[in-house]
Order: structure tokens, then C-alpha cells, then sequence
């Protein structure tokens, strides 16, 4: 890759960014198409966010995607924001427009690609517990409550959070049954009897070292388990194969997700299997 004056710059805001795999995914898509784009990692504090995103317009930089801390608090500092997030209420990738930021959210259409393809599982008359009801979380429930499922919980540590997308799923989409779990272990245990996709949303599970984000023994070997966290094999996962259920890390929502936001800022068809390589190479 050789960088010039003309190259056009992509990234990632977020805090932490060390873990980020968007980089090498998309470095070699670029690669692969031989087109004059690069994609950098940028660590960038809550408290900076509003100076981050005025650099995107004053630079003329062409694209960014948007992690965890920021996914919400961005909004505010765009100029407009696609459907999805106005459904959503999150953004994961702004395109720069002639000066103009336009917030696209690409989790959710990323997260169910990865679920039907990868996990080759159908959604129709699932119940669903979904753990994490942030930026992350927000995308996941809003686009599975668009597939026709059965029902879908939602439980967070921070009770008035999953509240709150309860109450935005049922006023948007009322034909899902959807409603809140306190985070409990006790109710979580009931409900886990009763469903078929166990989704982790939250970061739990990021770092070496954190736990299984619930108690492991309510795990189930007749549920699919989902893990969103994709730098490493969480300990929610790792006990999922001791029982013997069927589960995905979040890889195939980073590529996916990756690939729509790739195909935003190009206009091009994004090789998505040079992009898996990438990825995956980094863990072999």
C-alpha cells in the first residue's frame, strides 16, 4: 500500500480501540480491490468525542465506524442519520458527504447475517434472551424484532436501560412480544428455560480474565448461543461447547457489519472473503 495525497482516509473511533480487528479487515479489502483508501484505529475518550467527529468534516475524511463508548452519544454530533438509526437509536458508521455526516447503523443487518449464514439457524417463532441493551444491544433487538420471532427478553445491570428499548420496541414494532428480565440470576434462570437463542450483547468477556457473563450452570445444550465479543473466546462461549450447545463468537457480525459499512463509503461490492481471512488469520 503506498500512501499519497490523493489516499483517502476510513477509520474507528472508540475507547478502548487496542483489540479493534477493523483495520486489517479492511486494509486488505481495499487491498484486494486496489482502491486508495486506508483504515486507522483512533483511541478517543468520551470527553474528546465532539472534537473527534468535527476532525471527520475539517479533514475530509471520507468514513468512520464508531465502537463502544460512543455509539449513542455520537448522534448528536452529526448532520443526519439513515432510518435504522433513527429506529435504532445508535450509530456504527458515518459517511462524510461533501462535508456532510451521515450516521448509518449496520450492526443489526451485520449481526443477523452472521445468525442465519454462519449459525444457519431460522428465526421465525424463536424466543429470545437477549443480556445488553446498549448501542450494540439496541441494534440486535430492533432488527430481530423485525424477523418474527416468538418473543424476545431483554435484561441489562442497568435496569432503566433495558426498560427503555422495551418500551421503543413495543411503541415501534407492537406485533413483537418483547419485554424486561431484571437482571437476576434467579429470573434469568427461569427464562432461560424457556428460550431458544441466548444472545450476549454487553463487552463482558472483551478482556482476558472476566467471567462468564452469567452463571454458567443455566446454560441449556437445547439453546444457540451467541457472544458478540469477537477478540477472543469468552467464557460464556467456552462453556457452551463444554455442554454441548451450538454457539457463534462475534466474528461473523464484525464482517458482516464491516462489509455493509465498506460498501457505503466505496460504492463497491466488499470482498467478503478476503475480509474472513483477514480475520481469521489473526487467530490461527
Amino acid at each position: 500500500m503506498i500512501i499519497s495525497g490523493k489516499t483517502k482516509i476510513t477509520g474507528i473511533f472508540g475507547w478502548p480501540i487496542e483489540h479493534t480487528l477493523s483495520p486489517l479487515m479492511h486494509n486488505v479489502a481495499f487491498g484486494k480491490l486496489k482502491l486508495d483508501y486506508v483504515y486507522l484505529a483512533f483511541a478517543v475518550k468520551p470527553s474528546e468525542l465532539k472534537e473527534a467527529v468535527g476532525v471527520l468534516r475539517v479533514v475530509n475524511i471520507k468514513g468512520f465506524n464508531v465502537t463502544i463508548p460512543h455509539k449513542e452519544k455520537v448522534i448528536k454530533y452529526l448532520d443526519k442519520v439513515s432510518g435504522d438509526v433513527q429506529l435504532i437509536g445508535a450509530v456504527n458508521t458515518i459517511c462524510n458527504v461533501n462535508g456532510t455526516l451521515i450516521g448509518h447503523n449496520t450492526d443489526g443487518e451485520g449481526f443477523i447475517t452472521s445468525l442465519l449464514k454462519d449459525g444457519k439457524i431460522s428465526l421465525e417463532g424463536k424466543k429470545i434472551l437477549l443480556i445488553g441493551a446498549g448501542g450494540v444491544g439496541k441494534a440486535i433487538a430492533v432488527k430481530l424484532a423485525q424477523r418474527g420471532i416468538d418473543r424476545i427478553v431483554i435484561t441489562d445491570k442497568i435496569a432503566t436501560k433495558a426498560g427503555k428499548l422495551v418500551r421503543h420496541i413495543v411503541t415501534n414494532i407492537p406485533d413483537c412480544c418483547c419485554y424486561r428480565a431484571p437482571f437476576d440470576e434467579k429470573r434469568i434462570s427461569d427464562e432461560i428455560k424457556e428460550i431458544d437463542i441466548l444472545i450476549n450483547a454487553t463487552p463482558v468477556g472483551m478482556h482476558k480474565g472476566d467471567p462468564c457473563v452469567i452463571n454458567p450452570k443455566l446454560l441449556r445444550k437445547n439453546i444457540f448461543v451467541y457472544d458478540v465479543v469477537y477478540n477472543r473466546t469468552t467464557e460464556l462461549l467456552k462453556q457452551a461447547k463444554r455442554i454441548g450447545a451450538k454457539n457463534l463468537g462475534g466474528l461473523g457480525m464484525l464482517l458482516y457489519q464491516g462489509a455493509i459499512s465498506f460498501e457505503l463509503w466505496t460504492g463497491k461490492k466488499a470482498p467478503i472473503d478476503s475480509m474472513r481471512k483477514a480475520i481469521l488469520s489473526k487467530f490461527k
